[in-house]
């Protein structure tokens, strides 16, 4: 019997191992997040917004948790949509918040929301494709076989 993530994790460098925690920890907040808006707000939660980004928020209920799965699985695929799923992410909320970003810049210096939302982003793409390498690599390397 092949084994599996074990394998694919004992494989990888420790920078690989912190990389992947701060993607699950943020696509996993994510999910909360949106989780919350439309537990207490329902499926409405989102109309402020443009229908696209209400469209997508709702959506992320699902691509977030996959992208944190693949993650934790160590599979090529998590790095590349965790990227995607950064980037319209970010394009809706920059957007969504951009009138009160140009009239009140200072009300979004917290460390909460957009600023934390982009500063992730940025993370990810920074290390999506030496991550999706690394998780590369682990599929190439031969498993050993357990008795």
């Amino acid at each position: 019997m092949q084994q599996g993530n074990r394998g694919r994790w004992g494989a990888q460098p420790r920078w690989v191992w912190w990389v992947a925690a701060v993607y699950v920890i943020g696509f996993v907040e994510g999910a909360g997040v949106h989780a919350f808006d439309v537990l207490s707000g329902g499926l409405h939660a989102y109309r402020a917004w443009p229908l696209e980004s209400q469209l997508l928020f709702h959506t992320l209920l699902v691509l977030d948790p996959i992208a944190a799965v693949l993650v934790i699985r160590a599979r090529p695929a998590g790095p590349p949509l965790g990227a995607g799923i950064m980037v319209a992410d970010l394009v809706a909320n920059w957007w969504g918040n951009w009138d009160g970003l140009t009239h009140h810049p200072l009300d979004y210096l917290r460390f909460v929301g957009l600023p934390v939302m982009t500063l992730f982003g940025l993370f990810v793409f920074a290390t999506a494709a030496p991550l999706r390498r690394s998780f590369l690599s682990a599929d190439r390397a031969p498993r050993t076989q357990e008795a």
